[in-house]
């Protein structure tokens, strides 16, 4: 099955709350708009965009069930179920709607933590997810305008906010989330020149 932007709206109305749903929309445009300002293929974006919160309506324990069945998860996302609908996602896009391209996969598979040497089509959806027009915290104006030139630099400072919001809240920091905000540090200071210590 070849799914169309349009089909994949239908299905996402169809089993995600109206809020879920518009929130996916704003990722599905902001995708597409870093998709053209760092040349990744517009398609792909819009369509992991659209789709990355596939499995966030699940609930927790079908959640919990597809990853021990299909070994989607290891035991830190299984303790912080709101890092399963990423894995679990990817796979039932896959399965269910028959969608076989790697990189939209991985993208909708790492959209949560992140991770060092992810494609830059995966780095484009992680960021819309952040910056899509529904978000509303301190910096987004920043981060967004700085999005339109640097994507790693924009990227290292929603990183630095995901995780510092995650220390308030007291909630585990997957240990994906660290090693991609170290790879972004090392990538920006390797093309800034700076030497390591």
């Amino acid at each position: 099955m070849k799914i169309n932007n349009e089909e994949a709206r239908k299905i996402l109305k169809r089993r995600m709350s109206e809020e879920l749903f518009i929130h996916s929309l704003g990722v599905e445009e902001t995708a597409y708009n870093l998709a053209v300002l760092h040349g990744v293929d517009e398609k792909k974006a819009v369509l992991a965009g659209l789709l990355h919160d596939y499995a966030k309506s699940l609930p927790v324990n079908e959640l919990n069930r597809l990853a021990a069945e299909h070994d989607l998860a290891d035991d830190i996302s299984r303790r912080e179920p709101a890092l399963l609908h990423a894995p679990v996602g990817a796979w039932l896009l896959e399965h269910e709607l028959r969608i076989k391209d790697r990189e939209i996969l991985e993208a909708v598979r790492v959209h949560t933590t992140g991770f060092p040497g992810m494609s830059t089509l995966a780095k484009v959806v992680y960021l819309a997810d952040c910056l899509e027009p529904g978000r509303d915290f301190p910096g987004l104006i920043d981060i967004r305008n700085i999005a339109r030139n640097d994507l790693d630099r924009a990227l290292l400072m929603a990183v630095d906010r995901t995780l510092r919001y995650i220390i308030d809240r007291g909630k585990i920091i997957h240990p994906s989330s660290l090693f991609f905000r170290n790879s972004l540090i090392l990538s920006l200071k390797k093309i800034s020149g700076v030497k390591e210590l």
